[in-house]
């Protein structure tokens, strides 16, 4: 079992910077894949970006490329969104989700563990 938190968002102006945590419980945390995927009013939950493993394979929705980086500290437990040069678009609830595998999911349906969500608003 994983248990998975979020932290870091907030409200902020057009071309500012957040950084996201994924924090997580279990002691084999360095066995899962994690994703962010967020999710507007409306909209259904869009994946952002992922990692594997140990940090080497990374994917990103083409419309972060660039200004999104994700990485993550397996001694800490904990996987990072850097969001950079945000966009109004960027405003949804953010999620951290993870599964234990050696393949990187894009999509939300294999990951087996979520968060609870942070909010992300982004004013232009």
């Amino acid at each position: 079992q994983v248990q998975l938190v979020e932290s870091g968002g907030g409200l902020v102006q057009a071309g500012a910077s957040l950084r996201l945590s994924c924090a997580a419980s279990g002691r084999t945390f360095n066995a899962y894949s994690v994703g962010w995927f967020r999710q507007a009013p409306g909209n259904e939950r869009e994946f952002v970006a992922a990692v594997g493993w140990n940090g080497s394979r990374r994917y990103f929705l083409d419309s972060v490329k660039g200004r999104f980086t994700i990485s993550r500290d397996n001694a800490k437990n904990t996987v990072y969104l850097q969001m950079n040069s945000l966009k109004p678009e960027d405003t949804a609830v953010y999620y951290c989700a993870a599964r234990r595998t050696g393949y990187v999911p894009t999509t939300p349906v294999p990951f087996d563990y979520w968060g609870q969500g942070t909010q992300v608003t982004v004013s232009s």
